[in-house]
């Protein structure tokens, strides 16, 4: 019956004629055959069911390659993919119709619509001339959307029904007004900046002006998402418009820093004021909701802040309870050239999954420049395009022509829904042009003479888009004119307030301030190191929780019964080995209510199989007990996890996670002490400098296997000389041993810091003193076991420290 259904359609037949019944039960040869001749005088149904075949599989081409075509670069030189070539299955001339098997005599034909599109919106059939006219229309213009790829069928319908849907990215005349306004807000602080200070270096926005409305865009739908904290990390380019005009950083703050002749209030170097980080709490106007916004200082290091942003969303996340990501996201902003050559991109990309790691979607969104420093995009990635990166986490990625402002804010509407919908990651590559050199002082027309010869052609975005608004009649030049005077005036007194500063606070700049640690003058409430001692019952009790299974109907494995017996003789006879400590230091805070996060490569069991502190049932998959967690009926919680095989990745977050409160201990081990090398710019461009540059605190305490124990070269040395070398100022003069801000390590000894509060629960035997940098320890192998590297409970009771 069906294949008549689909002969009759072919040949015309009215609605509702086409269907015919099979023939019943019994029914004679004679008629049969007489049928099929009937039947077989229809036309043949197999061109049909190609041509339908043939119209879904276009319809999926451009699904799958649509971006390849569509007109993403300003400027009209560059691919945006970096192929000047078409994809033979895209549409782009009646000749490529072959390919599918068609001609032009089917363009006024009607095929029925696969359910995998939304073209149609209320109808089920199109002419093939108005399918291809849609796709053209959802896939080809202004927006290039990369998710064929995600291997979720929900997550690609809902990614369709956004931009096939006809008529779905309309704008009311008010939702244009406030776009033309920070437009011109973004637009008009540049100018302003170029006109009082043209010899500065302020690495300006200029052509990517639209990266403010895209940004407020995004905090817009994520506030009436129920989002009221925002933690943002950036590149310098923007960083001061992204200041002004997201963050509502005080304009005359902005302009006192272009002032050389201001005297620091604060201890240190400070920083130029494109790195400068911020943190601020203000009413969303389009919400009316509260909204926390902190951007996280950086340092000339691209893309270094990334994992740090991670972090900080997850201690915030953690701190307020927020299990899902609801209240609190980042937004990660990045440099085309920086995003495809940077591999902390990827290793971030690789923590947005794991389960102690996830932030639950990161809005990702590219300044795509189409030139890194110097360099052609040609010389700089081997990718189509800058993004493909984020391909590796199943993250749709929505390409963007920056020159169309409500193209760009109809994207960044979408990706904060996905984010909100399906707690993702998501990028916008807002494909745009560097106006100015890679700074103000800077000549491209060096190295890039054709790209920047279009550039001086090009018209600004607000002049574009103003212009449009004009000619639709939602405003008129003098209401242009007068916004434009507006935010100008602004400016102007800003300025005028500015030349009143006379000291520059740094502090004023603090991106994670620490509320109640600090008096008013800036000075910590208390540098005292209490006693560390711990009575006899606690000890006692600490230890036989870590030399037991908390947990009924739990097997664990034969030879950890043998550790946890070990452990349980040690308990028995007041002594403690350095596992056992860490377990008394560690349960001791718990008690006190501070939370501990433990983080790194294998460090549940430990390197040395010697911490144990994730056990896990020998018969049952995925169950696991932390005996940590079951000391004390209302005590901290205790984390620990096993990170992915990254260094600077995760010693980025949880420095990240560190700067959020300084009533929490977070360490980071490295597998190996020599391991943190591949991490050397957190530390030396966030751990050892941060408070001299941003006067940022951070609790933040490396532990790091050490001890040259004839292994060979790799993993003997954590390299102690370098810290010493990095945290001392005077390379003329030797540090007094025993000053402020310095731990000791004797032997076994390992000095636990807190902001504030110094907790050493053991002082074993050991042999030659070592001064360390605070936070830094440099925890031994053999040792861990060595039965002289033990100690007496009578080295941690009250009185001794």
């Amino acid at each position: 019956s069906w294949d008549i259904f689909f002969r009759n359609a072919n040949a015309g037949a009215a609605p509702g004629t086409a269907y015919q019944s099979p023939p019943p039960l019994g029914t004679s040869l004679s008629t049969l055959s007489q049928a099929q001749f009937l039947v077989q005088a229809q036309p043949n149904v197999d061109k049909l069911v190609e041509d339908h075949l043939a119209v879904q599989s276009l319809i999926r081409a451009y699904q799958i390659r649509g971006h390849h075509v569509a007109q993403l670069d300003p400027l009209g030189i560059l691919d945006a993919d970096l192929d000047s070539s078409l994809p033979a299955d895209i549409i782009t001339s009646t000749d490529k119709l072959g390919f599918y098997g068609l001609d032009e005599s089917d363009l006024d034909k009607v095929f029925h619509l696969p359910t995998t599109t939304f073209i149609g919106g209320n109808e089920s059939a199109l002419p093939l001339r108005e399918i291809i006219r849609r796709l053209e229309m959802a896939y080809c213009q202004h927006i290039g959307v990369e998710f064929m790829f995600i291997n979720d069928l929900e997550q690609c319908q809902w990614i369709r029904q956004k931009f096939e849907t006809p008529g779905i990215m309309q704008f009311t005349n008010e939702e244009k007004r406030t776009l033309l306004a920070r437009l011109v807000r973004s637009t008009r602080f540049e100018e302003f900046l170029h006109r009082k200070w043209s010899s500065e270096k302020r690495f300006g926005l200029e052509g990517c002006e639209v990266l403010i409305p895209a940004l407020k865009t995004i905090i817009d739908k994520s506030s009436e998402k129920g989002v009221d904290y925002v933690i943002m990390g950036m590149p310098h380019r923007g960083r001061l418009n992204v200041l002004a005009n997201v963050i509502r950083k005080e304009l005359e703050q902005i302009f006192c820093q272009f002032d050389s002749k201001l005297e620091a209030a604060d201890e240190g170097s400070g920083d130029v004021k494109y790195h400068l980080g911020m943190y601020h709490r203000r009413i969303n106007r389009v919400t009316d909701r509260n909204i926390t916004l902190s951007l996280v200082a950086n340092p000339s290091h691209l893309e270094a802040a990334d994992p740090v942003v991670q972090g900080k969303t997850k201690a915030e996340q953690f701190y307020c309870g927020d299990t899902e990501g609801k209240k609190v996201m980042s937004i990660l902003l990045h440099g085309d050239a920086a995003f495809a050559g940077q591999g902390i991109v990827y290793e971030t990309f690789h923590l947005s999954d794991l389960p102690s790691y996830t932030t639950h979607g990161t809005v990702h969104v590219v300044v795509n420049n189409q030139i890194g420093f110097t360099t052609d995009p040609r010389m700089a990635r081997s990718s189509p395009y800058p993004t493909d990166v984020a391909r590796v986490v199943n993250a749709p990625i929505f390409h963007v022509n920056a020159d169309d402002p409500e193209a760009v804010v109809y994207v960044c509407n979408v990706a904060a829904e996905w984010r909100s919908t399906f707690h993702k990651d998501v990028v916008v590559d807002l494909v745009c042009y560097r106006r100015n050199g890679h700074n103000e002082m800077d000549e491209p027309m060096f190295t890039q003479p054709l790209m920047y010869k279009q550039i001086r052609k090009q018209k600004p975005v607000l002049q574009k888009y103003a212009e449009l608004l004009i000619s639709q009649g939602v405003v008129n030049q003098l209401e242009y004119e007068e916004e434009i005077a507006k935010y100008d005036k602004i400016c102007e007194e800003a300025h005028a307030r500015s030349k009143d500063e006379k000291i520059l606070h740094i502090k004023h700049w603090l991106d994670s301030p620490w509320p109640g640690f600090f008096t008013l003058d800036g000075q910590p409430r208390s540098m005292t190191c209490p006693s560390t001692g711990l009575n006899e019952e606690d000890l006692t009790h600490i230890g036989q929780v870590a030399s037991s299974v908390p947990v009924e109907d739990f097997t664990i494995h034969g030879g950890l019964s043998r550790i946890l017996k070990t452990r349980g003789e040690m308990v028995k006879n007041r002594t403690v080995d350095w596992a056992l400590a860490e377990y008394m230091a560690f349960g001791s805070l718990l008690k006190e209510g501070i939370h501990i996060r433990l983080s790194g490569q294998d460090v549940e069991r430990g390197t040395f199989s010697h911490r144990h502190h994730v056990l896990h049932d020998q018969n049952v998959d995925k169950r696991t007990c932390i005996p940590m967690n079951h000391l004390w009926p209302n005590q901290a919680p205790y984390t620990v996890c096993n990170s992915s095989l990254s260094e600077y990745g995760v010693l980025g977050f949880e420095l990240g996670f560190a700067m959020a409160s300084p009533n929490a201990l977070v360490l980071w081990e490295a597998q190996f002490g020599d391991f943190h090398n591949t991490a050397q710019c957190i530390i030396d461009q966030f751990i050892c400098p941060g408070q001299a540059k941003w006067v940022r605190q951070n609790g933040i305490v490396l532990l790091l296997p050490h001890g040259m124990e004839g292994m060979g070269p790799e993993h003997s040395s954590a390299r102690p000389e370098r810290f010493l070398q990095m945290c001392n100022d005077d390379p003329d003069v030797f540090p007094v041993s025993g000053g402020a801000g310095e731990c000791r390590q004797d032997g076994q000894c390992s000095g636990l810091c807190v902001p504030g509060r110094c907790f050493c629960p053991c002082q074993p035997l050991g042999s030659a003193s070592s001064p360390l940098l605070q936070l830094i320890i440099f925890t031994p192998k053999s040792l861990l076991r060595h039965p002289e590297a033990r100690s007496s409970f009578d080295d941690m009771l009250p009185g001794t420290s």
